[in-house]
């Protein structure tokens, strides 16, 4: 047998480590789901209310969806996103 090297992968295929940072795949979107609704029913069956059931869920929501567009170069939406709340608040 000869030791030949392998072929390098096709140029138009992003390989794992090639992926971008704030992208999510389909796994992970299962697991994110199953996730939330595991969280959900198990502080439901606790007693608590649905109110703070849905607004513990929404922070953690966009909690993640801010670490995400952070981390996967969002810095230009989370500048428009901040200037648009400054503007908001002045009055402007």
């Amino acid at each position: 047998m000869s030791h030949l090297p392998s072929p390098p992968p096709p140029a138009g295929v992003p390989s794992a480590a090639q992926a971008p940072a704030g992208r999510l795949g389909s796994t992970h979107a299962l697991i994110l789901l199953i996730a939330v609704l595991v969280l959900g029913t198990a502080l439901f069956l606790k007693g608590t209310p649905i109110g703070d059931i849905f607004v513990l869920l929404g922070g953690c929501g966009v909690i993640g969806a801010g670490t995400l567009a952070a981390a996967g170069g969002g810095r230009r939406l989370m500048a428009a996103l901040v200037e648009a709340a400054v503007r908001s608040s002045a009055g402007k």
